[in-house]
């Protein structure tokens, strides 16, 4: 393959433009960096909840996929016109989603993000694959995107919601659920919380 990059900085940049995979140069905050941006965090993320040790195997291999997965998206969004994601790449998010969400309890309350640091960090990481989600549809306004694009941070959402269930449990043993009825900090306990 060679050398992919000899030289880590290039100044091309000092000015507020970068250049996408067929040349073309933008503004850094053009919308398809905002989208390819928020994939490569969601992958980061993904790969603080890896270097947590002692995860189980499956999530192990299942994680490591999606980083691979989430490379390429990012290559689709950076080279326009290019596609990579496939209705494929969707109906095995699904297949591992129902596979892991088979065996946890019924949600009969919110969840709130934490439980070990693996399940928090994969918290996170679903909620930046949300917001590349948001910031794919915001591009689509203007340009053409696959749709399969944002299917895929969509279903990696709610992959990565139900892995931070199955991490909360095997860092913890339970999850953190959000108790609706708590009093906000400075209010007396005799005293109606108001809406």
């Amino acid at each position: 393959m060679g050398n992919r990059l000899s030289k880590i900085y290039t100044r091309t940049g000092d000015r507020g433009t970068t250049g996408l995979g067929d040349g073309t140069r933008v503004a850094k905050t053009h919308a398809r960096i905002e989208a390819y941006g928020a994939t490569d965090e969601t992958n980061s993320v993904l790969g603080m909840v890896l270097a947590v040790p002692g995860l189980p195997a499956e999530i192990v291999e299942l994680l490591t996929r999606l980083q691979h997965e989430l490379f390429d998206l990012g290559g689709e969004l950076a080279v326009p016109g290019y596609r990579c994601i496939t209705a494929e790449h969707i109906a095995r998010l699904e297949q591992a989603l129902d596979r892991l969400n088979a065996p946890l309890p019924a949600l009969k309350e919110f969840i709130l993000p934490g439980g070990g640091p693996a399940a928090a960090a994969c918290h996170l990481a679903r909620t930046i694959a949300r917001r590349a989600e948001r910031r794919v549809w915001l591009l689509a306004q203007n340009e053409s995107i696959a749709a399969e694009v944002p299917q895929y941070l969509n279903r990696l959402s709610d992959l990565l919601f139900v892995v931070a269930r199955v991490l909360a449990r095997h860092e913890n043993g339970t999850e953190v659920l959000w108790n609706h009825q708590r009093k906000p900090r400075g209010a007396r306990h005799d005293e109606p919380v108001k809406d």
